[in-house]
C-alpha cells in the first residue's frame, strides 16, 4: 500500500497538475495500492470547494484508511522532535502522515520537500512511481 499525501492528491485534481503526479495517481488507484489516512483527508476535504466536497468523499469511500489512535500520535511527536533535533522543521501533520505510514508498513507518496528530506532521519520510505506513471511494486522499486 501506498499513503498518498495530499500533495499528490491537490495536483491530481488540479485542472494544470502535473502530468507525471496525475499519471502515478491513476496508477495507484487502478491498483488498488492508495491509502488514505484523517490528516490528509482533513486538509484535502477541509480546503475543497464545498460544491465538490462531497464528490471526493464519494470516491474516497472505497480506498483503505489508516486510522490512528494516542500512541501513534506519541510515536509522531517523537519523529517530530527527531526530525527538529537533527535541523528539518516539517509541520506536525507530515509527522504524523509519515509516522502512519511507518506503523502501518506502507510508503508514501508526496510531492512535497518536507517527505524528500524525512528518509535520512527516519525509516519513512517513499513511494516513486515507474516509468509513465506506473505502478512501481517494493520489489522493484531499487
Amino acid at each position: 500500500m501506498v499513503l498518498v499525501d495530499t500533495s499528490a492528491w491537490i495536483e491530481f485534481h488540479r485542472r494544470d497538475g502535473k502530468p507525471a503526479v496525475k499519471l502515478a495517481m491513476v496508477a495507484l488507484l487502478q491498483e488498488y495500492e492508495a491509502t488514505l489516512c484523517g490528516p490528509v483527508e482533513m486538509e484535502f476535504i477541509g480546503g475543497a470547494r464545498p460544491s465538490e466536497a462531497a464528490r471526493i468523499k464519494a470516491e474516497w469511500s472505497i480506498i483503505p484508511y489508516l486510522s490512528n489512535d494516542q500512541k501513534i500520535w506519541r510515536k509522531a511527536a517523537g519523529i517530530y522532535a527527531r526530525l527538529r533535533a537533527n535541523g528539518l522543521t516539517v509541520p506536525w501533520n507530515d509527522a504524523l502522515i509519515a509516522t502512519l505510514a511507518i506503523e502501518a508498513d506502507c510508503r508514501v507518496y508526496a510531492v512535497d520537500k518536507h517527505f524528500e528530506a524525512m528518509p535520512r532521519f527516519t525509516p519513512v520510505r517513499l513511494y516513486q512511481p515507474g516509468y509513465n506513471g506506473a505502478f512501481q511494486p517494493e520489489d522493484d522499486a531499487g
